[in-house]
């Protein structure tokens, strides 16, 4: 659904997010399975999931990233419902 021009400069800034200058290789492959995991986008959590078997990140490095994305996601949910309570003065 993008223009010619919109998906040449999404191509361009997906690029620059490869080269990164702060984080080593297994901590950004680590970053990009988060990322996708809190995304929920199948495609690129296997995609990771693939490239962290390549650099040799181990089943407890995966397992840290999906507790940490697992936590975020119920601390979310348990501020999403607290909103609802206040937002329409709800008595439980």
């Amino acid at each position: 659904m993008l223009t010619a021009k919109q998906q040449k400069a999404y191509n361009a800034f997906y690029e620059t997010t490869h080269q990164t200058e702060h984080l080593d290789s297994k901590a950004e492959l680590l970053v990009d399975l988060a990322a996708a995991m809190a995304m929920n986008c199948a495609p690129c959590t296997k995609y990771y999931l693939e490239q962290c078997k390549k650099s040799d990140i181990t089943k407890g490095e995966i397992s840290e990233v999906l507790a940490k994305v697992m936590a975020v996601a119920a601390g979310q949910k348990r501020l999403q419902m607290q909103e609802v309570i206040e937002t329409y003065d709800l008595e439980l």
